[in-house]
Order: structure tokens, then C-alpha cells, then sequence
């Protein structure tokens, strides 16, 4: 399930579509059409009581079906954001009525064309609104094969032009529709990495917006073209280009693949955890986003995932997939997508995630979040006395925030401290902590005896790469890509496609020696290897390796605050600094002929 919460004060366009597991506030509630269809269809095709009974039935049976549509539809936004089961039941409802709506229309529509007077724009809604369930079916359950669903609808309406009449109607309203279609669209498109498509959509955008607000002259061209400019920045924040021989660009994946994570070799001892939850949090000032999703949260969003699988729907086939009809292999983590959320949000979320968690699961917490650090003095070393990571403030609705700015004896309350996640560490917790003050994480204290680690960022980066901050955090990009990490710190931009297969492929050679320092190491703390049997922490964590042995080696990070740090520690010459590993780095340098920008021996500089 990947879901946000709500944001009323967020400076985000109000236009773009949330990702999140809401729907549109609907429209007041108006008569149903069923009740006066007839009588307005029938003045101009002939008296009402010359339209045979099956004709009249056959609209009336449609306009009750578009009416039950509508209402179980604007019902989703009643439903609780999180918790797993008190939406099934709700969804399952509204996918039957849109199945059999989508197929009468389909059976009758040349009897409602005539009689109901049916227009395409019309048609295309209820294929939107089939793709937005699709759509929010994903956010639900995180099956990334519900995108492809959700594409194929969206695709169709394109491809059969359903809203290319809305222009020549003077209707605003219509267009609106037309313009909040292609921003879903987009969105779809990006979980996809459909970005030929994405370009395509973005170019077919901008020349409607630029349509709607010239016939118009509407008020909202601005925040449309905000959404503009946050779609054009979310789809460059990579660094890195993949080129094919005739300079086309290669859409590569980062989702977990069939051979992505090392495989458990025989004599590894670890753990039966598997991650069942995850929280990624997004809160990092001016960070490029799109429908409230920065860039980080998109890289990781996709670092637990894996590869989205066709459920082979047809147009005239939508619906609900059983859980039989699904692939066997294991199912993704169920996720929430927390943007710019308040504490009480977050800890809302969080503990729902805590109570429904399985045993034997893990609960992950992954914080992209701006630093808060302790202000003034403090007679201790607690956990609520290093700081932590912001959370949004909502100033205008909180009392008394002023005063509690002027006493700086008292902890900063819009802030989520280490010591605020310690009653969650009575299960096996999971945290990533991307921010200038992740070593505030670094003092935890395992109360409970549970599996417990915290992967830390590095608090700063050498000059050349903090005007980069925008486009994604680099600790970020090298648990969610790590060549293309290796790649933007080694100040390559470009790279043919088959240098690139090749480095990948040396890379997953590097990975598989990790797994194997990690679990051949006679002091490193158990906690790591509990995780370690789960594909998805297994992978984070020979990256974070990777990532962390990196930064150590090259030139260019020499300060302790550029290093990643752990919770518990590893240990360094069996991991971070082994000689074996070290070598591995120097040669895929040597690939891409930038060894020069590392220390041969970094042993020797320490």
C-alpha cells in the first residue's frame, strides 16, 4: 500500500494528482441523471412513448450503473489511509460496477448513442476512472502489476482519442478533465519509466494548457505550468546517461530483478526475517518533486519493488485480479508514501504499520528528511538530545509555536527524534536515514532485544557534488543505483549501453563478494545477518557496503562527515575497508578509467 498523508498546507500545485490513496473531493451531489435522461434524449428523436421498452430500459440500466459508479467511486476517499483490511471489501464493490459499466456500454452503445446521446469525452471518463483504480489498487498493495493495468487504460483513451472533442465544447470544466487525465497519465508513466512516453505526454500537455488558458484566460495557468516544470525536473534528476550507439537514451530499471540481489550461498547463516512494511518518508526542502514524490522517495520506492508483471487484462476486461490469478512468487512490501508529513501523521502511520506487522517481519523506516539539530546546551546524552530529522510544522494550526521558539531549553517538538521510534524497535525495525543530521541515529539503544540496524547518510559531500541536492541525494542514488552513483562521483555524465552491461555485470560479482564478508565476518553483530535473509534488505545492505567503501576510497572525500555510519557498527576491515573489496573498486574504475581519482591502498591513509 503506498499512501500519504493528507497535506493542506504544502506550496505543491493542487492540480497534480496525489500520489497517495485519496481520491478528489467529488462535486455536490446533484439529481440523478436516470431520473430526467429520457424526457431530455427523447425531444429531439421523437416522443417519449415511441421509444421501445428494451431501448428505454437499456438507458435506464445505464444511467443506474454510471450513478452507482460515481457514488462507490467518491466513496474511496472515505476510507482509511492505512490499515490493510477495511478497503477490500469497499474496492472489490467498486471494480464490479465498473466491469459491468465498461462492458454496457460497450454491448449498447449504439442504443445509447441515440437515445442517452453518449459522447466519447464520456466514455473516456469511465476509462479514467478504470485506470485510477487500477492506479489506487497499486498504492494500496504495492502489486506493481496493477500499473500496467492502470497504463493500459490510460493508453487507450489516448490512442482512441476519447477527450479530442472536449476542446470544441466551451466548457472549462471539460478540459480540466482533459488536463488532469494527462497528469495521471504521467505519474503512471513514471512508476513505469516509461519516459519516451512521459516526453510524449509532457509535449501533448503543454500544448493543451497552452489551448485551455488561451480560450480561457482561467487563473490557474500558473500552477498548471508549475506541474509543467516539476514533470520536466523529475524526469532529469538522474546524472547519468545510458546511450545506445545512435545516442538514443536507455531507460534502465531499478527495480529488483530476478538476478538483482546476491543469492544465499550454502554456509550462510542467516535469518528468516522478510520485510513486510515500509514507511518512506519525503521532507527535504527544495528537492525536486512531482505529485507529491521526491526523487528520493521515488528511488526507493522502486529499491522495494520488484519488476511489475503484465496480468494480461483486456479493455473489455477490467476488473479486480484474484489473488489466484496473481504470480506466485512473494509479494511486494506493503508501502506508505509520506509526504511532508506532521509527527502526528507520521506516528499515525507508523503505528499502524507496527500492529498489523506479521511475525517474523520487518517494518522499514526510510527518512529523506531535512537535518533539526539541538539548540542550546544539554546536560545529557539521551535521545531526544542530538536532534533527528524535520517534520512539517503546520504552523498555522499549532498553538503556542511562537513561545515555544523562545525557550531553547525545550526539544524541538516538529522533529522526530531517535528516542520517538524506540517503542518500535519491540519488533524487528529497519531504518535508513537520509539527512544532514543522520548521525543523531547513530546513539541508539536496542531496549528490546530485537534485530535492529540504521543505515546513516553521510551528514556532508565535498563541494563539487552539494549543488547536486535538488536532483536527488547522493547516498539515496547509491542504494537505489549504484553504478550510476559510482558513475556521478567519478564525473562521468554519459556511458554507451554496452560499457554500462558490462560494469552492471561486475558490479553484481562485487555485490556476491559482500554477501560474502558479511556473513563470513566473526565480529560483525547478528542483527545484520538477521535481516540479511530477506532479498530486498540484503541487496540495501551490499550496497550501503559498496557506498560506504566508495566514499572512503575516493580522493575527494576526506572528512569523516562524508562517510557513511551504521547502527551497529560494521566492522571496517572486514567490510568497509577490506583489501579484497577495495581491489574490486579499483578495478571497476580501472573499466571506466577513472582510477586515478581513487587511493591505491586506502589502508595506508587512515
Amino acid at each position: 500500500m503506498v499512501r500519504g498523508a493528507r497535506q493542506s498546507q504544502q506550496p505543491r500545485s493542487r492540480l497534480a494528482p496525489r500520489l497517495s490513496g485519496t481520491v478528489e473531493k467529488p462535486p455536490r451531489k446533484r439529481k440523478s441523471r436516470t431520473e430526467f435522461t429520457l424526457k431530455e434524449t427523447m425531444s429531439s428523436g421523437g416522443a417519449e412513448d415511441d421509444i421501445p421498452q428494451g431501448e428505454r430500459k437499456t438507458v435506464t440500466d445505464f444511467c443506474y450503473l454510471l450513478d452507482k459508479s460515481k457514488q462507490l467511486f467518491n466513496g474511496l476517499r472515505d476510507l482509511p489511509q492505512y490499515g490493510q483490511k477495511q478497503w477490500q471489501s469497499y474496492f472489490g464493490r467498486t471494480f464490479d460496477v465498473y466491469t459491468k459499466l465498461w462492458k454496457f456500454q460497450q454491448q449498447h452503445r449504439q442504443v445509447l448513442d441515440n437515445r442517452y446521446g453518449l459522447k466519447r469525452w464520456q466514455i473516456g471518463e469511465i476509462a479514467s476512472k478504470i485506470g485510477q483504480l487500477y492506479y489506487h489498487y497499486y498504492l494500496r498493495t504495492s502489486e506493481t502489476s496493477y500499473l500496467n493495468e492502470a497504463f493500459s487504460f490510460y493508453s487507450a483513451i489516448r490512442q482512441r482519442s476519447y477527450y479530442s472533442q472536449v476542446n470544441k465544447e466551451d466548457r472549462p470544466e471539460l478540459v480540466v478533465k482533459k488536463l488532469r487525465y494527462y497528469a495521471r497519465f504521467i505519474v503512471v508513466c513514471l512508476l513505469l519509466n516509461k519516459m519516451d512516453v512521459v516526453k510524449d505526454l509532457v509535449k501533448e500537455l503543454s500544448d493543451e494548457i497552452e489551448d485551455y488558458t488561451h480560450r480561457f484566460n482561467t487563473e490557474d495557468q500558473v500552477e498548471w505550468n508549475l506541474v509543467l516544470q516539476e514533470v520536466a525536473a523529475f524526469i532529469e534528476a538522474d546524472p547519468v546517461m545510458v546511450l545506445n550507439d545512435d545516442n538514443t537514451i536507455v531507460i534502465t530499471s531499478n527495480r529488483l530483478a530476478e538476478t538483482g540481489a546476491p543469492l544465499l550461498e550454502q554456509g550462510m547463516i542467516v535469518g528468516q526475517l522478510s520485510l513486510a512494511d515500509a514507511l518512506i518518508i519525503g521532507n527535504c526542502n527544495n528537492q525536486v518533486k512531482f505529485s507529491e514524490l521526491t526523487v528520493d522517495m521515488f528511488r526507493m520506492l522502486q529499491a522495494l519493488e520488484r519488476e511489475p508483471m503484465n496480468l494480461a487484462s483486456q479493455m473489455n476486461k477490467p476488473g479486480i485480479q484474484e489473488p489466484a490469478d496473481k504470480p506466485t512468487r512473494r509479494e511486494n512490501p506493503h508501502k506508505y508514501l509520506l509526504y511532508k508529513p506532521t509527527f502526528s501523521q507520521l506516528y499515525t502511520f507508523l503505528a499502524a504499520s507496527f500492529k498489523e506487522l506479521p511475525a517474523n517481519s520487518v517494518l522499514l523506516i526510510y527518512l529523506s528528511a531535512t537535518g533539526v539539530f539541538p539548540t542550546g546546551r544539554s546536560d545529557g546524552e539521551g535521545p531526544y538530545d542530538f536532534g533527528g530529522v524535520l517534520t512539517n510544522s503546520n504552523r498555522d494550526i499549532i498553538n503556542g509555536d511562537a513561545i515555544h521558539k523562545r525557550n531553547q531549553s525545550h526539544k524541538e517538538m516538529h522533529c522526530l527524534h531517535p528516542g520517538d521510534l524506540y517503542p518500535f524497535t519491540r519488533k524487528p525495525l529497519f531504518i535508513i536515514v537520509d539527512s544532514s543530521n543522520s548521525v543523531a541515529y547513530k546513539n541508539f539503544t536496542n531496549l528490546f532485544g530485537q534485530p535492529l540496524v540504521c543505515l546513516l547518510s553521510p551528514t556532508a559531500y565535498p563541494k563539487a557534488l552539494q549543488d547536486q541536492s535538488q536532483r536527488g541525494s547522493l547516498f539515496t542514488l547509491f542504494l537505489n543505483n549504484p553504478l550510476m552513483a559510482f558513475l556521478f562521483v567519478s564525473g562521468l555524465s554519459s556511458m554507451r549501453r554496452g560499457l554500462w552491461e558490462k560494469c552492471q555485470e561486475y558490479l553484481r560479482k562485487i555485490n556476491r563478494d559482500i554477501a560474502q564478508l558479511l556473513t563470513h565476518s566473526r565480529s560483525i553483530d547478528q542483527a545484520f545477518l538477521q535481516f540479511f535473509g530477506d532479498e530486498f534488505l540484503r541487496l540495501l545492505l551490499t550496497r550501503f557496503v559498496f557506498c560506504s567503501a566508495t566514499m572512503r576510497m575516493h580522493k575527494a572525500f576526506r572528512e569523516t562527515r562524508n562517510y557513511p555510519e551504521s547502527y551497529p557498527q560494521l566492522p571496517r576491515d572486514e567490510t568497509v575497508e577490506n583489501p579484497h573489496l577495495q581491489k574490486h573498486i579499483l578495478e571497476l574504475a580501472s573499466i571506466l578509467d577513472v582510477r586515478n581519482i581513487f587511493f591505491e591502498n586506502s589502508m595506508d591513509d587512515y
